[in-house]
């Protein structure tokens, strides 16, 4: 555990979280840090030791710190040093986000935590926070009498808007970039790329980990199933890490209950791989047809929000064939997964090693936008331009207005959708909302989740 102790120098980059206990600032360093290391609980005065973690975003690396309540009620009898150790850390930081809940509207300890801040001489970002519940929405604009800007409204449980307080806070960062490209994502920086390599037993998974490890790390054989284990291996290519995870053969439930038990668990080593994976790479064998097992496994990548890179193998065996014949394969293959139709396509050999490099330079490109973010008004000018074009409309309801959208969370990107009626759009429209964003911000290889809500100020 990273304890702070004494000051920091400010050319660090050091961001920190202030408030008063329990108004979600440990929720808040999990959700950016993407790691659970702040125990999140109701009672104020949980946290206690002042946490750090290093994050990026837009490129711009800062290390996040996350402090005990300052002021307000708590029933921790450590609370007058946590408190201390809070306002030691806040005398380190480069930029210092206040938080306060939205949902108890302005309280005096709110006042007395501003006052500590201000005091700092550093940039203050004010994040009114829970707005997901439709009690904070209504009372955000009190907190604009605490005299901070930016105010930004988060919901740190969800990620809502949690993207857009991190673009102001990059922006007063030393060397920070204010502002994004239009039509784009920002990416959060990955250090290491979990990579699922999952398929039908025998399409040459382990083949293909042998080859990107460049060394017989996994058993390979001519018989189907004969990977049991998940097993984990790192390595480094181009700078980029990536940590491969060989599983066994996913099979038909009949066909694995005729194997016994040892398959069965194969089975969930490979499912249980995905859930930890941040881009599946789909191993095909390209001198068989696509099975319907192969869609069953794409759709256990894409439920599990994996990107999904799909990796056609054995192309040596294949490749003399007509100048069309590529093209004809990859349209099997979209036909065969319809839903996967997001994902790239790889022809490659793990024998020869023939564009086995293409498949790492995929999954890089997959894992970033996996892990893009859309700024909210730009997010809300594309909505404008779609709706224009095509209005959305629902099964029922007819004409559907999406009133406004934001960005709530990465790895996949999830979209929350507040419309004039209580429905969901039309699958046709979400499919069709989904394929614009692709075309517009480039999401490729990755899922995209969308979620709707009526408008909170209605009722």
């Amino acid at each position: 555990m990273n304890s702070i102790r004494g000051n920091r120098n400010r050319g660090e980059r050091l961001v920190v979280l202030a408030g008063r206990p329990n108004v979600g600032k440990s929720t808040l360093f999990n959700r950016v840090a993407g790691v659970r290391r702040a125990i999140v609980t109701a009672v104020p005065g949980t946290t206690r030791d002042v946490l750090a973690e290093s994050v990026e975003w837009m490129g711009c690396r800062f290390d996040l710190m996350d402090t005990g309540g300052l002021f307000g009620a708590s029933e921790d009898p450590l609370h007058a040093q946590v408190s201390a150790q809070g306002l030691k850390a806040l005398d380190g930081a480069t930029v210092i986000v206040m938080l306060v809940d939205g949902r108890d509207g302005l309280v005096p300890a709110d006042l007395e935590v501003a006052k500590q801040v201000r005091q700092v001489g550093v940039p203050v970002i004010l994040a009114v926070n829970k707005v997901d519940d439709r009690r904070a929405q209504v009372r955000v604009e009190e907190f604009h009498a605490l005299g901070i800007d930016p105010v930004m409204a988060v919901g740190a449980e969800h990620g809502l808007g949690v993207g857009d307080m991190l673009d102001e806070v990059v922006a007063r960062l030393p060397g920070g970039r204010p502002e994004r490209a239009a039509t784009t994502i920002a990416s959060v920086g990955v250090e290491e790329i979990g990579v699922a390599i999952v398929g039908r037993p025998n399409v040459g998974k382990s083949s293909l980990v042998n080859l990107l490890a460049r060394e017989e790390r996994v058993l390979v054989s001519e018989v189907s199933g004969t990977t049991r284990d998940a097993v984990d291996l790192v390595i480094r290519w181009h700078g980029q890490c990536l940590r491969l995870v060989d599983t066994a053969g996913i099979r038909r439930p009949g066909r694995v209950a005729q194997s016994g038990q040892v398959e069965s668990v194969s089975v969930v080593v490979a499912r249980r791989a995905l859930e930890r994976a941040d881009v599946a790479v789909l191993v095909l064998d390209a001198t068989r047809s696509v099975a319907k097992q192969d869609a069953v496994i794409a759709g256990e990548a894409d439920r599990c929000g994996c990107g999904i890179v799909i990796a056609a193998n054995k192309w040596d065996l294949v490749k003399a064939r007509d100048e069309g014949f590529a093209k004809r394969f990859d349209e099997e293959i979209r036909d065969g997964i319809k839903f996967a139709e997001y994902a790239p396509i790889v022809h490659l050999s793990a024998l020869t090693g023939a564009r086995a490099p293409k498949v790492v330079e995929a999954v890089a490109r997959v894992a970033r936008t996996r892990n893009g973010h859309i700024a909210t008004a730009e997010l809300n000018r594309f909505l404008a331009r779609v709706a224009k074009r095509q209005p959305p409309s629902s099964p029922g309801r007819g004409e559907v207005k999406i009133l406004y959208g934001t960005q709530v969370a990465s790895r996949p990107p999830t979209f929350l959708l507040f419309t004039n009626v209580n429905t969901r759009l039309h699958f046709s429209y979400e499919r069709f909302l989904k394929n614009r964003l692709r075309e517009t911000f480039g999401f490729e290889g990755t899922p995209i989740r969308l979620k709707f809500r009526p408008n909170r100020k209605r009722g």
